[in-house]
């Protein structure tokens, strides 16, 4: 990115992202979400999971309907966030099947409180974050508004990032409150990054 010049302002980062993202095809997009999706599923930390949260995706992000699909497939808890814009927190609440989602701003979709049931962040065994770039180390530029670096203070499970090799970056410019992730998954390959927190 930018001739190989050290990427400092974050706004310029998720513009440069967003721009390579809008390049890839229909196509690519759902193989390489496939190839994400099917590297995830062969992780030990998947398979010893039994309740996962994960945001449900929006294009360009990697297709999450299909890790939610393979999850109750397997018998496992599917949690997706809710956002509390007041507080900038989230909460999150077990999806057992589409029809629980509520469209919300963007056209984004989340959970309906009045039909799901709200899951405390102890019982998660794995999250997946969400994010527009991620560097080999697992630092993570997130979408600006800082909800799951709030939501990840003191979290002791799991954690791992899914990402289009577009995503993944030298160096990503970060806060002081910027909290890395375990891991980052890849169409190509798998990079593990730290220890869970």
């Amino acid at each position: 990115m930018n001739g190989g010049c050290l990427p400092v302002d974050k706004h310029f980062v998720r513009r440069q992202v967003k721009e390579q993202l809008a390049n890839m095809s229909k196509l690519q997009y759902e193989q390489f979400s496939f190839r994400i999706a099917r590297r995830l599923f062969s992780l030990e930390e998947w398979k010893k999971a039994q309740t996962v949260a994960v945001t449900v995706s929006n294009a360009p992000e990697v297709d999450t309907w299909q890790i939610i699909r393979q999850g109750w497939a397997e018998g496992k808890t599917m949690v997706v966030p809710k956002c509390v814009p007041a507080s900038r927190g989230m909460n999150f609440y077990e999806l057992t099947a589409f029809t629980e989602l509520e469209t919300v701003y963007s056209g984004l979709y989340e959970p309906d409180p009045s039909c799901t049931r709200l899951v405390e962040r102890g019982q998660m065994d794995l999250i997946l974050v969400p994010g527009l770039a991620f560097s080999r180390s697992g630092s993570r530029l997130g979408f600006g508004g800082g909800y799951y670096d709030r939501f990840l203070m003191g979290y002791k499970g799991g954690t791992a990032a899914l990402a289009f090799s577009q995503q993944l970056l030298e160096t990503i410019p970060k806060d002081p409150h910027d909290l890395p992730v375990a891991q980052v998954i890849t169409e190509n390959e798998r990079i593990v990054c730290r220890p869970p927190f």
